[in-house]
């Protein structure tokens, strides 16, 4: 999992209700607005998902909305981010299980797909609880699994990304 730190620009909007004359109470709430859109905005696709914010560089004057007298203040600040890659080897556990492969789950990235034909002489065994078997080896439901990225994709009306992921090479699979 690679971890990479940006330094980003944001515009916090502070309702007329949470402004107060009083610098350190503006500066909460200045913090928590921006922790709060941090957490809606979950991924972007170029800075993957946004993982914690650790440091505040500034806050520069903030601008009046005339409609509604809230202040809009820009923001500089440096956060954690995770964006898959390529090649990354990565750890997660298996979600679900169809016929035609497995869904995994790794950290805050949900939609990882590893194909039935990615999976080399793993055959699948329905049931009440399906899963895929190799020797004495089987992919269940909560599996954690060692897998490395093939490939993925940006989804903007999800806000994240869409991976496509395989068993095949030296120690990968199941652990």
């Amino acid at each position: 999992m690679v971890f990479l730190q940006a330094e980003m620009c944001w515009n916090v909007l502070i309702s007329a209700g949470q402004l107060s004359p009083k610098g350190l109470l503006l500066r909460k709430s200045i913090i928590v607005r921006l922790l709060e859109d941090v957490t809606n905005r979950k991924a972007s696709k170029e800075h993957g998902y946004y993982i914690a914010v650790n440091g505040l560089k500034e806050i520069s004057d903030g601008k009046i909305r005339e409609l509604t007298g809230g202040v809009l203040f820009p923001v500089t600040f440096t956060c954690i981010t995770q964006r898959p890659m390529k090649g990354e080897i990565m750890v997660g556990s298996v979600e679900k299980i169809l016929k035609h492969g497995v869904f995994l789950k790794s950290g805050p990235m949900e939609n990882i797909f590893m194909s039935a034909k990615s999976m080399s002489d793993y055959k699948y065994m329905a049931g009440e609880n399906p899963m895929f078997m190799k020797d004495y080896s089987k992919l269940e439901k909560y599996t954690i699994v060692r897998f490395k990225v093939m490939g993925f994709c940006w989804m903007e009306a999800d806000r994240q990304f869409r991976l496509l992921a395989t068993m095949a090479g030296d120690f990968l699979g199941p652990l």
